[in-house]
């Protein structure tokens, strides 16, 4: 009969946290985990293909809204038509898409706790971190995909690209940039919230103001002073006007560099306190 002899700790050691083991976790163990639960989250979506119903008609919906309701009026006010609207029109959809999609993070960690899978998973030893990034990776695909069904429908409407394929392509990382931190804010709102309903609220309420209060829709000059001053300080409307220099061209470094200065800072401050929130949740 064999008998296992157990080591005692030495005395005056502290107990193993989470927070201990997932310093051991190295970067390649990490990156393992993200793509597990990335290909796990991409599973949930084969089986709910319902889930993809927003990316596929939201560009479309918005494009034909926009251009065929505003387009003679907000076109005229930047004086042209229809088409000028169109052009100025699309890179600014872009830079808004990234940001309801970020919504669906939020709800979609809020609901996964409240159906007791993210607990199951701070039971497992893998880094906190790899959890929440795995949905950002996974909301970034989903948003190319709308970002491809955007250019496409510009294209086919008869937009023009004024700038490259490589100023199109920076443009589309850069949105994807800012919407990446944009998510870590719905991340942290989905745990801190009681259900997806409020989050999705919430997030309402948030960027409603911001996406209309920008030059995503039209140009500021058009808008009264007071509204112009906040237009000038919105990250959506820096964004904007970065990916539209990108594409149609025009000055872009002031834009460019104030929106990977937002982004930095937004995940600076929100990265750390969602894998905070996410460890501490009950």
């Amino acid at each position: 009969m064999s008998t296992t002899t157990l080591t005692p700790a030495p005395v005056g050691t502290a107990p193993v946290t989470a927070r201990d083991e997932e310093g051991r976790i190295g970067l390649r163990a990490n990156l393992r985990h993200i793509g597990a639960l990335v290909r796990r989250n991409l599973l949930q979506i084969k089986k709910d293909p319902e889930s993809m119903f927003d990316v596929l008609l939201m560009p479309v919906i918005f494009t034909l809204l926009f251009v065929y309701v505003f387009g003679g009026s907000v076109g005229g006010s930047l004086g042209g038509d229809r088409q000028d609207y169109l052009n100025y029109l699309i890179p600014g959809l872009m830079a808004m898409m990234g940001m309801n999609i970020a919504m669906a993070v939020g709800t979609g960690v809020n609901d996964d706790f409240r159906k007791g899978v993210m607990d199951r998973f701070r039971t497992m030893p893998i880094a906190r971190s790899s959890v929440l990034i795995a949905k950002i990776v996974v909301e970034l695909g989903r948003m190319m995909v709308a970002t491809v069904i955007l250019l496409v429908m510009g294209f086919a409407l008869g937009m023009e690209l004024g700038t490259s394929v490589a100023g199109l392509l920076t443009a589309v990382a850069l949105s994807a940039l800012f919407s990446a931190a944009i998510m870590w804010i719905f991340i942290v709102l989905g745990l801190s919230m009681k259900t997806a309903q409020a989050v999705q609220g919430m997030g309402m309420l948030v960027l409603m103001p911001l996406q209309f209060g920008s030059s995503i829709f039209a140009p500021p000059q058009t808008m009264p002073g007071w509204l112009q001053t906040f237009t000038d300080y919105n990250p959506l409307s820096n964004l904007a006007d970065a990916v539209r220099g990108l594409m149609m061209g025009g000055p872009v470094a002031d834009s460019v560099w104030v929106t990977i200065a937002w982004a930095a800072g937004i995940t600076l401050v929100m990265a750390p306190l969602a894998v905070s929130k996410f460890r501490r949740k009950a």
